[in-house]
């Protein structure tokens, strides 16, 4: 009976694991009853004010370059050193999806800091992931609501 215990909670584990990432990846869902073609038009027009690498309708995804800036000031350690600077980068992708006769629109800023992390090896240095910033995403977001509701689309 252990045994079968067991075989559960280890294959529980994995999926809160891969739950736990989706969480943190920052991505903000929308899924509103409106055609494909009429979400795509909606998100390219939100998308038109950021600098835009890659845009593939087959795939519905809308990818924009790598935006380098000044990062909020963080101290580091318990001491609170400064020194490591505070460069952060950031991109969007949105991603257009059918579902029926829902479309769903997802959005995720990807953002990094650049960061010493001590030690003499080529990871010592590079860039690190950080949490997205909510201002840009709700920024998005609301240019995307807008465009949705200029267009007729219901919010699900």
């Amino acid at each position: 009976m252990h045994r079968n215990g067991l075989k559960h909670i280890t294959l529980v584990l994995p999926l809160f694991a891969i739950t736990g990432c989706a969480e943190l990846s920052g991505s903000r869902d929308h899924y509103v009853v409106c055609s494909y073609d009429t979400v795509w038009e909606a998100a390219v027009e939100t998308m038109k004010s950021y600098s835009v690498t890659s845009q593939n309708k087959g795939n519905g995804t809308i990818e924009t370059a790598w935006i380098e800036g000044e990062g909020k000031k963080q101290s580091f350690g318990i001491f609170g050193r400064e020194g490591f600077g505070n460069r952060e980068r950031a991109r969007m992708t949105v991603s257009v999806k059918q579902i029926d006769d829902v479309s769903s629109v997802s959005v995720l800023e990807t953002r990094q800091r650049w960061h010493a992390r001590g030690g003499a090896t080529a990871q010592a240095a590079k860039w690190w992931p950080v949490e997205p910033s909510n201002e840009v995403m709700e920024e998005v977001t609301r240019k995307l609501n807008a465009h949705l509701k200029e267009k007729g689309c219901e919010s699900t």
